[in-house]
């Protein structure tokens, strides 16, 4: 097997709502705006934080939300969190197939590394991309053109899977397959939005699309369609 497996981290490889959501609520506190309830927040998890910031409370504030977020989530919320079951039995079934497994995550990578070391997930990666804490590299069109220059992996084997439509977005942006995930944060209606046109329920049926040398074609499109 030689496809190149890009996997998104937050609602693919672990599900990150307590601590995402109450570090939004920490940061929208400190700033004195109101506060949702988490169930309210679930949207923030997938887009890159600053977007979520801008909306919550304006282009103007937007980065100092996002410290306070950080300020609270490298203490206590990365580790508010917690893999999906059977993700690990999956990933392990993939490499022992011959995949090459990557992480590509708008998180900031220093974060990314931190959660898969935390739930003994590192081992199974070939390597590891995410954000600067600067901004640069966490919208999934650039970043996953990236991880494909780094790695030198061709387009027509690499398969990007997550839960959200920036996920699907970067994906088709960078000619790449898609395959998104429902058991995530995202809807069937945001996925097919996106352009995605195929997706799993549960983490363990990702082995029958992604163990299938059949399924899932590269994604339509390059950078110039990026929206």
């Amino acid at each position: 097997m030689t496809r190149a497996l890009f996997f998104d981290l937050d609602g693919t490889l672990t599900d990150p709502k307590p601590g995402i959501t109450r570090c939004v609520q920490y940061a929208l506190e400190r700033l004195g705006c109101p506060v949702p309830r988490e169930d309210e927040l679930v949207w923030c998890i997938g887009p890159p934080l600053h977007e979520s910031f801008a909306e919550l409370v304006g282009e103007g504030q937007a980065w100092r939300g996002v410290e306070l977020y950080r300020e609270r989530y490298a203490a206590r919320g990365l580790y508010e969190n917690a893999a999906y079951a059977g993700i690990d039995d999956v990933l392990r079934t993939l490499r022992d197939a011959g995949a090459s497994l990557y992480v590509a995550s708008s998180k900031p990578l220093v974060f990314v590394r931190q959660v898969l070391d935390h739930f003994d997930l590192s081992g199974h990666f070939d390597d590891v991309f995410g954000s600067e804490l600067d901004g640069t590299r966490t919208d999934k069109t650039e970043l996953l053109a990236y991880a494909l220059e780094q790695t030198g992996r061709r387009r027509e084997q690499a398969i990007m899977i997550g839960d959200r439509s920036n996920d699907a977005i970067g994906a088709r942006n960078n000619a790449m397959a898609f395959l998104g995930v429902l058991y995530g944060y995202g809807s069937v209606e945001e996925l097919q939005g996106a352009g995605a046109t195929e997706w799993v329920e549960e983490p363990l049926d990702l082995l029958s699309v992604l163990l299938d040398p059949s399924r899932l074609e590269p994604g339509e499109g390059g950078l110039e369609t990026r929206q």
